[in-house]
């Protein structure tokens, strides 16, 4: 007579009743726990829940001092990279005390940190360094060099003059055009261009790519100049022929200041190259490019042919200030001249 369980199936209904057992005291564990012990792992959850907290706090605290430091910092921190093998690109900008000289420098500045191997050649229309320059100048992000001197009363404009009446920048220019050279003689400077930057001006990204590798001189259209929407070179099968532009088009480079880069050897090979007061209006560039040795057949056309506008020859509105006599009057004090704009 056979057994009505055999042993090997005792023996797997035993597991499978121990396992159940195991899983219902797993499962029941929490609700048999003494309620002391329940309050000791409370205890302990809460301990470390406040824990998190105190190290998420520090941590915040931390960040928030670091951010601090780098904002109030009076150090230059280059943002802009550096690429090896890249050409440099040195942008000589003149500058002069205005109501909207910060305001316009930022804005230039904030478009040349998107700029990789540039250096920054500020120099202001007077006769020492503000202090308004020299500060933006250590937290703008840039690697720069300031430099200044003072325009004489004689060539320089007055607020009431229009803007075509008299050259600006012209000193400005020459002394970051002598910069370059003597440094040339007491430093390797790395190989590169040489751009005349307005600090009004609008600038495309794609203008910095287009100029770099300028063999001799680039040229390119510039918008919003000579009382005409752009101006720019007339370019035939590849080479600069004449210029689109309304005033004195037989000039020999009739082009903006914003419309060329110059290759930094050809510079350095013509050291006497530079701009004067002595010319007449609208013929700077001429001076320069031609004191350079330079032909139209040299000249070397970017923006697909010159046929891209990626500069604007842009001006900031001169701001009327109609009310602070007005808050003076009305309230007894007007706005804090302390504060810098």
């Amino acid at each position: 007579m056979r057994s009505f369980i055999q042993p090997r199936r005792f023996v797997q209904l035993y597991l499978v009743l121990v396992t159940c057992a195991m899983l219902l005291l797993l499962t029941n564990y929490a609700a048999w726990c003494p309620d002391e012990e329940l309050s000791a792992q409370h205890d302990l959850l809460e301990s470390y829940r406040q824990r998190l907290e105190t190290a998420d706090t520090i941590i915040k605290n931390l960040t928030l001092k670091v951010h601090d430091r780098i904002v109030h910092s009076t150090a230059q921190v280059p943002h802009s990279g550096f690429i090896p093998g890249l050409p440099m690109i040195y942008l000589i900008t003149p500058t002069y005390a205005r109501l909207e000289q910060k305001a316009d420098l930022v804005r230039l500045s904030h478009t040349l940190l998107h700029v990789p191997n540039i250096h920054w050649i500020v120099i202001e229309d007077s006769s020492t360094k503000t202090a308004l320059v020299t500060n933006f100048l250590r937290t703008c992000g840039l690697n720069y060099t300031h430099l200044n001197v003072q325009t004489p009363p004689e060539v320089k404009m007055k607020a009431t003059d229009p803007n075509w009446l008299k050259p600006r920048g012209v000193l400005q220019r020459n002394l970051g055009l002598s910069w370059l050279r003597k440094s040339s003689k007491t430093t390797q400077l790395e190989p590169g261009v040489v751009y005349f930057a307005d600090d009004d001006n609008t600038y495309s990204l794609q203008l910095f790519k287009e100029m770099r590798w300028t063999k001799k001189v680039s040229v390119w259209p510039v918008g919003l100049v000579g009382g005409l929407r752009y101006e720019s070179p007339v370019v035939v099968k590849g080479t600069v022929t004449r210029w689109l532009t309304y005033w004195k088009p037989q000039r020999p480079f009739a082009m903006d200041m914003a419309g060329f880069a110059i290759n930094l050897r050809l510079l350095l090979q013509h050291p006497n190259a530079q701009f004067t007061n002595a010319v007449q209006r609208g013929y700077q560039e001429s001076t320069l490019l031609t004191a350079l040795g330079v032909m139209l057949s040299d000249l070397e056309p970017r923006a697909d042919g010159c046929t891209k506008i990626l500069v604007w020859h842009t001006r900031t509105e001169k701001t009327k200030l109609k009310n602070e006599e007005k808050l003076r009057q009305k309230y007894g004090k007007g706005t804090d001249m302390n504060m810098e704009v």
